[in-house]
């Protein structure tokens, strides 16, 4: 079946979406884990792995919509980096127009995130049968090695979305990011909230997974932090990508995704028009999950002798 482009409205639909349903299972989980446990580590793996496997559905679901972004963080990581291929491949500054409508898609990208937030965390708790909005969280969280935690957490989140989009591997991002998500919720002193949309939706539920308002300023500084950071490790580690030429399945904005056909052309995989199925390696483009490394020759395959 084919989709025909999603508009800038239906994409900042899909990330409200996507970013309520996200901490709709956040909140909603630990909500749950606080209910039937007293030990806190019990609680804990019942959150990560709830947050990790709905984190990845999303992401799966919505990819081919908006990006599935759900981050102002990766939201503004992307572009970002697409201004900087922009500027790269036009230096004249012919892009301007194009680079106004990438900040324009970036900001109704990022409040969508916030209200899609908020209204998880409200919907999570009315689900429970807690007053929506009665009571706001109540654990401060602003703490030095909290704040450490937290960056951390989001450089590493945004190291594996910069990491995955230049090695053109974008098509591993369910299972990638939802599994460095689930694990970092343990491995960050912080709980590894990466995210400050989630982070003001999670101030609206007095739960397990709470911020007090008062933390949240200090949480997003930490989390834009380490998307600098992050974002600095993927260019000393990657390089910079082929100016002008994103990677295969870069959603950038203004751009459909991967998975997204274009006006006039098939889906990937969909053999019309004698095109093969994509991953079928014509015209020097590996297929996704291909470990070999670019420019290196392929196997010479032996050929049966009669």
């Amino acid at each position: 079946m084919r989709m025909s482009p999603a508009s800038l409205p239906r994409r900042a639909l899909a990330e409200f979406t996507g970013t309520a349903a996200l901490v709709a299972v956040v909140v909603g989980s630990g909500i749950r884990a606080d209910s039937l446990s007293q030990d806190v580590g019990v609680r804990l793996l019942a959150n990560a792995l709830a947050s990790a496997i709905g984190l990845g559905l999303l992401i799966a679901l919505i990819g081919p919509l908006s990006g599935a972004h759900f981050n102002p963080v990766v939201t503004l990581s992307e572009w970002w980096s697409r201004r900087r291929e922009d500027s790269g491949a036009g230096g004249d500054g012919g892009d301007g127009g194009a680079a106004r409508d990438g900040g324009r898609e970036a900001l109704a990208y990022i409040a969508a995130q916030l209200a899609g937030a908020v209204s998880g965390a409200l919907l999570a708790e009315a689900m429970f049968g807690r007053a929506p909005g009665a009571a706001l969280a109540t654990e401060p969280r602003a703490q030095v090695h909290l704040l450490l935690g937290e960056a951390v957490a989001t450089a590493g989140l945004v190291l594996v979305v910069q990491g995955l989009r230049r090695l053109g591997r974008l098509s591993l991002a369910p299972v990638a990011v939802a599994g460095y998500i689930g694990a970092a919720i343990w491995f960050t002193s912080s709980g590894s909230f990466a995210n400050p949309a989630a982070t003001v939706g999670r101030a609206f539920s007095d739960s397990f997974t709470g911020i007090a308002p008062g933390s949240v300023p200090a949480f997003a500084v930490a989390q834009l932090l380490g998307m600098v950071i992050g974002m600095g490790l993927s260019v000393l580690l990657y390089g910079h990508p082929v100016q002008g030429h994103p990677p295969h399945g870069h959603p950038l904005p203004g751009h459909p995704p991967h998975g997204h056909p274009l006006p006039g052309h098939p889906p990937h995989g969909h053999p019309l028009h004698g095109h093969p199925p994509h991953g079928d390696p014509l015209h020097g483009t590996p297929p996704y999950g291909n470990d070999r490394a670019a420019g290196e020759p392929r196997p010479v395959e032996r050929r049966r002798t009669e």
